[in-house]
């Protein structure tokens, strides 16, 4: 590695460095914030839950965003740190020297991409909600006669999604904007959903007469 690039990697990290801190500094000063003062209100408990729930969101993103600063920040100081000592660019896995173009790319990065690659495939492997385990969120599984993945989705996405009319094929208003809209909810056929002269449940004896009733007791044949 020539002295050239090696003072060009330093001098990014550095500026980054002063950069993350920067935003850091930002991040907390708005997190020292009441969350009831943000929203100009005396209690959390008032006539304006939204307008709070608006703001949790808010800090919970800000929250998420405090953590990845200072994953990079912690980053970018192990690189400098690495630099010091005479041990940058050296892979802390393999021990391999790490492709400078890889180091151009991403001056904070301590490991070579096959050594990453591994690192971050076991990492999918157990960093996945545990929840993913047991219950099924697949929604071109057979239907069941219980309350599935699919009508869970149906009972969720009929109050709105982020969906338009133009993003489902067949649909005409924001009311068929989501998957299987037009599915009939607690009936297995359309037949099933009739009603009878206004009452809520459907009279079987008039859509399905019986034979004797059809042929004055008289059975009749199949046609």
């Amino acid at each position: 590695m020539s002295g050239g690039f090696f003072d060009e990697l330093r001098e990014r990290l550095q500026t980054e460095k002063d950069q993350l801190e920067k935003t850091l500094d930002f991040i907390n000063n708005g997190l020292a914030e009441r969350l009831t003062d943000s929203i100009g209100e005396l209690s959390a408990y008032d006539q304006h839950p939204a307008d709070l729930g608006q703001e949790t969101f808010e800090r919970s993103k800000d929250l998420g965003l405090r953590d990845n600063t200072r994953r990079l920040l912690a980053d970018v100081n192990t690189a400098l740190e690495l630099m010091d000592r005479g041990e940058y660019g050296i892979c802390q896995g393999c021990g391999r020297p790490i492709d400078e173009q890889r180091l151009r790319a991403i001056p904070s990065t301590t490991m070579c991409f096959s050594c990453k690659t591994a690192e971050e495939t076991v990492r999918d492997e157990w960093e996945r909600p545990v929840e993913e385990r047991v219950i099924p969120f697949e929604l071109t599984t057979p239907d069941t006669v219980g309350f599935d993945a699919e009508d869970t989705w149906q009972a969720v996405a009929q109050w709105g999604t982020a969906n338009t009319p133009q993003d489902v094929p067949g649909a005409h208003d924001y009311d068929d904007a989501y998957i299987n809209a037009d599915e009939d909810i607690g009936v297995v056929t359309p037949l099933e959903a009739i009603e009878s002269e206004g009452l809520t449940t459907t009279n079987w004896d008039s859509v399905y007469p019986s034979p004797k009733q059809r042929s004055n007791r008289r059975i009749l044949e199949e046609p």
